[in-house]
Formats: C-alpha cells, structure tokens, sequence
C-alpha cells in the first residue's frame, strides 16, 4: 500500500470513529439519518458543482448507475447501524460491523475482481479481524439485547462489504470520481428515506431540536470521511483498503473508554496491539 493511500485511510478511520461516536449518542430513528443527509447535501452539493465547473470530470451513466446503486446499499447500513445503537453499545456494535465488514469484502474482492493480496496482507488482515472479535466481546446488558446488537452489528458489517466492493469497482476499475460518487449516492439515499421521515414530522421536528449538533456533525465527518476512502481506492486495491479501515476501531475504543465510560482497558489494549500489528503488516505489503 502506498504511504499517500495510507494516509488516506487512516484519517478516514479518525473521522468515521468520531461520526459513530456522535451517532450512537443520538440513537437515532430515519428521522435522524434523514435529517443529517439533507444536511450533507446543503454541504457538499455546492463543493461537487464548483468541482465540476473547474476540473470537468467525467461521469458516465454508469458511473451514475452504480452511485445510485450504492445510495440503495448505504440505506440498508444506516438503518441497521441506527438500530443496533437503539439496543447496544457503541463498543459492541461497532467493532462487530466494522470488522465483519472488511473480512466479507476482502473475500468479495478476491473472488469476484480477481485481487490477489500477498501472504503478508492475508496475515495482516487476519490480526485486524481478530483484535476486532476480541474488541467485541460483551459488557453488561441483557440477553435479548446482547443478541439483537449482535444481529444488527452483523448485518451491518454485511452491508459496509456491499458497498465496499460496489463503491470501489465504481471508483477503483471504472474511474468514477469520488466526490460525484458520493453527492449522488447522497442524493439517491435521501430520496429513498424522505417518504419515511416526512410521515414523522413532529419527531423530525424534536430530533432536529435536541441532535442538531450530532446530525451537523455526522454530516461534516462522514462524507468527509468516505471521500477519503474512496481516494484511496484510486491508490491501492480493496483488499487492503477495506481491513486498514478497521484502524478506526482503535480510535472507537479510545473515545469509547473516555467518553462513554465503556472499560475494560487490558483487553481492549492487547486488541488494539494486534489491529496495530496488522495495519503495519498491510502498509508495507
């Protein structure tokens, strides 16, 4: 992996950990993933049309396909994420996702685009997938919800390899620039959610009043982020991309620990280790 994709994904990991964070504070219903991609669209949608009058990008129908596709598969994360937040905490839901996610979409990449990763990658994101799992161990809470957190942490981590590979065919093997990607993406996603959310208008309305810090925020940080990811597909194949992401669970930790007051800090330190460990092994491969 080269060191400008490198840091690329490390500082998407930074940004993604902190959106989650700001997330599973809010605990939030479609109203809230509604009300924060409308926000993402007033950001980013002037910053895509002056990108467009001065670069002139290409973006071709099927670029264009493919983005509202991934508009499709970025819903199916947001509500399962929103939903395990409602029912666990962050440092079980999050980890489980993100680190299910980039071992389905390293297996994605290696059998559907034909991406070979060298014995070193391989090595690298098994350690990151498996500090992940220790990462996720539980603390407290009942069965029931143990489960369901479980459940939607999974199906998360199902769609996070969906789009993983979708995205980044779009944007690695067929050239799709990265900002246009994501503002139409956003768009497409926010249309999906605004017959939802505009059936609870009163709760828009009390989410908007008591989140609007988190939803600014989420919008700020998580595009930004995900622009960062895509850049870095443009750089190095998805295979390693996708587990290096999985930095951001040591970053998810630390902010867990000291703002939510989740412990456990051997455990957790010994896993960050590994994940360390791991995402050296795939830079230098």
């Amino acid at each position: 992996m080269t060191a400008i994709a490198l840091l690329l994904v490390v500082g998407s990991a930074l940004l993604h950990a902190t959106w989650n964070l700001l997330a599973k504070r809010a605990a939030g219903s479609v109203g809230f993933v509604w009300l924060f991609s409308v926000v993402i669209l007033a950001l980013y949608v002037p910053v895509a049309l002056a990108y467009v009058a001065l670069a002139r990008p290409d973006f071709t129908p099927t670029h264009l396909a493919f983005a509202l596709g991934s508009g499709v598969l970025h819903v199916g994360y947001f509500v399962s994420l929103q939903r395990g937040y409602r029912v666990g905490d962050l440092s079980l839901v999050y980890p489980l996702a993100r680190g299910s996610g980039p071992a389905l979409a390293t297996l994605l990449a290696i059998v559907l685009l034909g991406e070979r990763p060298g014995a070193q990658a391989l090595i690298g994101t098994l350690l990151i997938v498996t500090s992940v799992l220790v990462l996720g161990g539980r603390r407290g809470g009942s069965d029931a919800a143990r489960r369901a957190a479980v459940g939607y942490g999974l199906l998360t981590g199902v769609f996070i390899a969906s789009y993983t590979v979708w995205d980044g065919y779009a944007v690695g093997h067929l050239g799709a620039s990265p900002l246009l990607f994501l503002v139409v993406a956003e768009a497409s996603r926010t249309l999906l959610f605004t017959p939802a959310a505009l059936r609870r208008r009163s709760e828009l309305r009390d989410t908007w009043r008591v989140y609007r810090r988190e939803i600014i925020g989420v919008a700020v940080l998580s595009p930004l982020a995900y622009v960062l990811v895509l850049s870095a597909l443009q750089h190095a194949p998805i295979s390693l991309v996708a587990p290096t992401r999985e930095i951001s669970i040591l970053f998810a930790t630390i902010l867990g620990s000291r703002l939510l007051a989740e412990g456990e800090g051997l455990r957790r330190a010994l896993a960050a280790i590994a994940m360390v460990v791991g995402v050296a092994l795939l830079a230098l491969s």
